[in-house]
């Protein structure tokens, strides 16, 4: 009695938001089924041409009172997903993870960081990057992706706000049950997650999941320590993405606890 389904919700991002964590955390729910990896379907173009039956060929069978969810964090800042998956189906319930735009920005750059070093290739200090003769390096990729505002405007050129839930995903990492069962009441579940599917893990510095008997944490590429950032550098950014988080807020008529 089960079929491969189309996602009836999608995580669209953001890329070091705390996607993956949102992921596993919702597969606790009996309701919830979850692609395994991310599919870049319509962000990617040599994916999208491939065509709806390939992408739903990649989803977990599922059955009928069960709801299928992918992430690809980088549908967030793609120029073409919210067009396409609006076309796909304008009536999609999404989530969205966000934390504080410049601890995205140094999480992306560790994560960066660590690629290479395990790739043995040549590495450069996190100020080298961001600042530029002086200035803020606003070309820099990284930062481009934290522009909430800038990426959010065009979503809701497809999507009303109330099909866009926005998970705080600095919340979700302290005390995760408040931000899941925000979810569950979104995509209008019955509330399963509970605080015993949570434990503390201290070696780690944050939570792992109980399910069904077992144990799991999150992959060791989470939660890796950021580098010391010099404390002017630090008050660039949080100048920089002041005005920007300001606007982001108006748009979707919440406020959240970023520098």
């Amino acid at each position: 009695g089960t079929s491969r389904q189309i996602p009836q919700t999608i995580i669209i991002g953001v890329r070091k938001g705390g996607t993956r964590a949102l992921l596993e955390m919702l597969d606790i729910h009996p309701n919830i089924v979850v692609a395994a990896t991310e599919v870049h379907f319509f962000d990617w173009d040599e994916n999208y041409v491939k065509g709806i039956d390939w992408y739903r060929n990649l989803m977990p069978f599922s059955y009928g009172n069960q709801i299928t969810i992918e992430k690809t964090p980088g549908y967030f800042t793609s120029p073409q997903a919210p067009g396409r998956i609006h076309d796909m189906n304008s009536s999609i319930k999404l989530l969205l993870i966000l934390r504080d735009p410049t601890e995205r920005v140094i999480s992306d750059y560790t994560q960066v960081y660590y690629n290479r070093v395990e790739s043995h290739k040549p590495v450069q200090l996190f100020e080298d990057i961001v600042i530029k003769n002086g200035v803020l390096n606003t070309k820099y990729k990284a930062i481009q992706r934290s522009l909430y505002d800038v990426h959010m405007e065009k979503w809701l050129k497809h999507f009303s706000l109330d099909q866009i839930h926005i998970v705080d995903g600095n919340t979700l990492i302290k005390d995760p049950l408040p931000e899941l069962q925000k979810v569950e009441r979104f995509l209008n579940l019955p509330s399963r997650i509970m605080s015993s599917n949570f434990y503390f893990n201290q070696t780690k510095g944050f939570y792992c999941i109980r399910s069904e008997g077992r144990e799991r944490c999150l992959h060791e590429s989470k939660g890796r320590p950021h580098p010391l950032v010099n404390s002017t550098v630090l008050e660039q950014l949080y100048s920089y993405f002041r005005e920007h988080n300001a606007k982001f807020y108006r748009m979707v008529n919440h406020s959240f606890d970023w520098h």
